[in-house]
């Protein structure tokens, strides 16, 4: 028998070998067509009594990445459909199809057939769990291996017996712990945990595995023999109460019940350790059934996964322009920013010219890209070698000769419109005409910059967030006569430094920034409204967001948020920043000089290590405090997010974003828009346009303007529209629809 995504092969020893190596993709996934040929296989190798065993392997670099989550897209679209016609048949399709691959793997495992995964590199969620299935795990020693049950972090849970093979091979606390995090696990660690058995040579993986079957591997699971004992014992037990109480406040701390799939792992495991194993399996089908109907699951589903996918594979690059193999690329100004992007440039193996006005400069750029091999070094992350080979595509100069032959120029330099027009006048002196000019700027329209250029047509923006090296988003931003080739090059070199494109079209402060001053700006008001400072963060974190706003503005620096206010207020009048806002940052850098984090005092006081930051105590005196038991803290969480959430959309009206998979990956990538709603957009599609609409009112009537709606948002509602209707990103699956 043939397979489309398996090949079979059984050996003089009666071991067969299935290698998984699906056509047409990069990386194994698990769809239905998968999961049906696999349970083909174990059900023929099974009724074969001259096979004695089974080894799984890949045919890939990878073993697999897990399953395919447009496949669990269309599942909840077919329930939503039914449930309007048959709520309790939707339940069922639902909870059989949650099930699908739980009880294939259960199978497998109580097939009378021992069973070996040879893991070879990435094995993520379901993948992870169909191993976890067999009865013996032999992994190659080798760095490109990495294991996780990553599903909490897109919503959903290790439904497939992950919440109940883990428990029952490792110690309850990391168990738990690398669960509910859904953290990477490197073969080591996988095996001091005792979830694998064998860490052996990549070249000897499947001898490895097979010689597991020769030696009389049982084809039965630990938790299957009469007398299994849990682990770390008994739930009821001294451990048990030492392990669950402060696991489950661990838990309310960091996530602060905004993500009920992390809750849902923790009933899982604990209801499933007390019954035998086939019933805990029906207790993570029940759970996984009822978190796959949850809001959050849906949101982080598309925006973390489904769309996250579509933009890293250039889900905005323009059809008909060749994709550019970048030979040299040249980053003009080496301060932090201009190292940072020349050492991710340089990582992904191509070649910099990073120029600076001079050469020491130019060489202090270089060395950034030094320290930051020195600390993937001290990790274990990198080696020697890799640091030299590094370095060696980095070029330091103050010639502008050496930037002939570049396929792209980042501009890096000064945030000042002299200084750009000076270094674009120089550049294009020396480049093709065919080159693309792109500035990092993150103030100055682009537009503006490309009035610089003679060839506007090739000018982009391309703008990274601090620090390059860590943040995963880049807003490449459309001047008003920027063409298709330069958007082209320009994302074929977003994805090549493997990281996030969001296309947005020229603006001040672009689209992120935008967001996150709006973000400040009401911890500001909050401020002046007389609310602790403490509540303020604390609220904010409690929201979703991963730092406070008043950290935030300090990472940022005081003194730059008092500079964009100035230039505001020239550009656009005095009316345009609030002057109590501007009031309250000229106290703080111009009375008490607390620039932020860069010179240790701003809205916090950054002591010398070991001592932690703290809030400034002063600060609370700078305005009459309210009483914090009077405090509505929902009412406080619910101003981050709308505010957010409503300069979002006043984005999308004006066109600047046209996209709402950027604008919600966007949001959460680039400053950690609360990842739990799936994005900006997704936050106000959640929970319906309708109903954000009376929220808002609500707010403005007690918090001022910042709270009115877009007009954009009162036609969606008389509509019943969502973003992703009124703004589809696929248009060509509407037209299908409709004929």
């Amino acid at each position: 028998m043939s397979y489309n995504n398996f090949t079979v092969e059984t050996d003089a020893d009666g071991i067969a070998l299935v290698t998984w190596d699906s056509p047409g993709r990069s990386m194994n996934v698990f769809t239905e067509e998968v999961m049906d040929e696999l349970e083909k296989i174990n059900d023929k190798l099974a009724a074969d009594e001259a096979v004695k065993g089974v080894v799984i392997t890949s045919g890939k670099d990878s073993f697999s990445g897990g399953a395919d989550l447009t496949m669990l897209q269309r599942q909840l679209g077919t329930f939503y459909a039914m449930e309007k016609k048959d709520h309790d048949a939707a339940i069922k399709m639902l909870f059989d199809g949650a099930g699908r691959m739980s009880w294939l793997w259960r199978k497998i495992e109580t097939s009378g057939k021992p069973w070996v995964s040879a893991i070879n590199g990435t094995c993520m969620g379901g993948a992870f769990e169909l191993s976890l299935a067999c009865h013996g795990r032999v992994v190659a020693d080798s760095d490109k291996v990495k294991m996780a049950l990553p599903e909490v972090k897109v919503g959903i849970f290790p439904g497939a017996g992950g919440t109940q093979r883990v428990p029952r091979l490792a110690n309850a606390q990391e168990a738990l712990q690398m669960l509910t995090t859904g953290q990477n696990l490197s073969a080591k660690k996988a095996k001091q945990m005792g979830l694998v058995h064998e860490v052996v040579d990549p070249a000897n993986l499947v001898d490895a595995a097979k010689a597991m079957i020769k030696a009389g591997l049982k084809p039965v699971q630990p938790w299957d023999e009469k007398g299994f004992k849990l682990p770390s014992g008994p739930v009821y037990s001294a451990a048990g109460a030492n392990l669950w109480p402060p696991a489950i406040a661990i838990l309310r701390r960091e996530t602060y019940g905004n993500y009920p799939a992390a809750t849902a792992i923790l009933k899982c495991v604990y209801e499933g350790l007390l019954v035998p194993f086939d019933t805990a399996l029906r207790i993570e089908q029940r759970y996984f059934t009822e978190i796959l109907q949850s809001t959050e699951a849906a949101m982080m589903v598309r925006s973390l996964f489904v769309s996250l996918q579509e933009l890293n594979k250039g889900a905005r690059r323009p059809g008909g322009v060749p994709e550019t193999k970048f030979k040299k690329i040249g980053v003009l100004g080496a301060g932090f920013m201009g190292a940072g992007i020349a050492y991710v440039t340089a990582q992904a193996g191509i070649p910099v010219v990073l120029l600076d006005r001079d050469m020491p400069s130019a060489e202090k750029g270089k060395a950034h890209s030094a320290g930051l091999m020195d600390g993937r070094i001290k990790k274990g992350r990198s080696t020697e070698a890799d640091k030299e080979k590094l370095l060696s595509l980095i070029t330091p100069t103050d010639d502008y000769d050496q930037l002939d032959g570049c396929d792209l120029i980042v501009e890096a330099v000064f945030e000042d419109s002299e200084i750009k027009k000076g270094v674009t006048e120089k550049t294009e002196a020396v480049i093709s005409k065919s080159a693309t000019f792109a500035s990092n700027t993150s103030t100055i329209p682009i537009s503006a910059l490309a009035k610089n250029s003679k060839r506007p047509k090739n000018f982009i923006g391309i703008h990274f967030f601090s620090p390059v090296d860590k943040m995963m988003l880049v807003e490449i931003i459309m001047g008003k006569k920027t063409g298709d080739a330069a958007l082209a090059v320009a994302i074929d070199y977003v994805r090549a430094i493997r990281k996030t494109p969001i296309v947005v079209n020229d603006t001040r402060g672009f689209y992120v920034n935008r967001c996150v001053l709006r973000y400040m700006a009401e911890a500001f008001q909050m401020l002046i409204e007389g609310v602790p400072p403490a509540m303020i963060e604390n609220s904010a974190k409690m929201a979703g967001m991963p730092v406070g706003p008043l950290s935030l503005t300090d990472e940022t620096a005081i003194d730059l948020a008092q500079k964009i206010m100035k230039q505001t207020m020239r550009d656009l009048g005095e009316k345009a920043v609030p002057a109590d806002q501007f009031e309250l940052i000229n106290t703080m850098v111009d009375k008490y000089g607390r620039h932020g984090r860069k010179n240790g005092k701003g809205f916090y006081d950054y002591p010398a290590k070991p001592a932690k930051k703290h809030l400034w105590p002063e600060l609370k005196t700078l305005y009459p405090q309210q009483d914090p038991d009077k405090i509505d803290v929902e009412e406080l969480k619910q101003r981050f997010l709308v505010t957010i959430a409503m300069e979002a959309a006043r984005v999308m009206q004006e066109g600047i974003v046209t996209d709402p998979r950027e604008a919600d990956v966007g949001s959460i990538l680039a400053f950690g828009f609360a990842p739990y709603t799936g994005g900006a957009l997704s936050y106000i599609d959640g929970m319906g346009v309708e109903n954000f609409l009376a929220l808002s009112k609500k707010l403005q009537r007690k918090y001022g303007a910042q709270f009115k709606a877009p007009k954009l948002l009162a036609d969606m509602a008389a509509k019943g529209e969502t973003f992703y209707d009124r703004f589809n990103p696929y248009p060509k699956d509407a037209e299908k629809k409709a004929a």
